[in-house]
């Protein structure tokens, strides 16, 4: 008896964080939102984190019908966690406007983070040609790596202006 309303009342809770994630629910995010050790899925839909959690208060339903008492206690704690792992995303997801499954916005991303990985490399590339340009000895080696600056810092001049328009396209986007 005791037994069955925790069941009933896990299933009201999975009821509740589903009308909560409803407007978010088909809301894609760039990679897995959880680990594996959460959730066996890879998908980007916090829906279908929800519908893992359905499946395995299903089993918990059979492994206490069966009395696997293993079972139930790692079903039970696996809920507990997927549960709690859900509201915080929901709670979160305020904070993530930028996180959509538009494929236009997500393009954008992924622009953006490529250009900000090019923007690491050449900071990286121009301070190791100027601690190089610092401690060469001849004219030829100063005037080729005096060279290598200057293209390196024009990179990174045409990356940073990328990176402001892929930023103003971005906010656009959001609004």
């Amino acid at each position: 008896m005791k037994t069955d309303l925790l069941l009933q009342s896990l299933d009201a809770q999975v009821s509740r964080l589903e009308a909560d994630i409803a407007p978010m629910a088909f809301h894609a995010t760039l990679g897995a939102r959880f680990d594996r050790q959460l959730f066996r899925t890879r998908s980007p839909f916090l829906q279908a984190c929800v519908e893992e959690v359905r499946g395995n208060l299903q089993a918990l339903r059979r492994a206490v019908e069966h009395g696997q008492n293993e079972q139930v206690q790692w079903l039970a704690e696996q809920l507990v966690a997927q549960l709690e792992a859900i509201a915080r995303e929901s709670a979160a997801w305020t904070l993530r406007g930028w996180d959509s499954g538009s494929p236009a916005l997500t393009r954008w991303q992924r622009k953006r983070l490529q250009h900000q990985e090019y923007e690491r490399r050449l900071l990286e590339m121009t301070r190791q040609r100027r601690q190089q340009l610092a401690q060469a000895t001849t004219l030829a080696d100063q005037q080729r790596l005096a060279r290598e600056v200057d293209a390196f810092s024009a990179r990174l001049t045409r990356c940073r202006n990328a990176l402001e328009n892929i930023e103003n396209v971005l906010a656009r986007m959001t609004r």
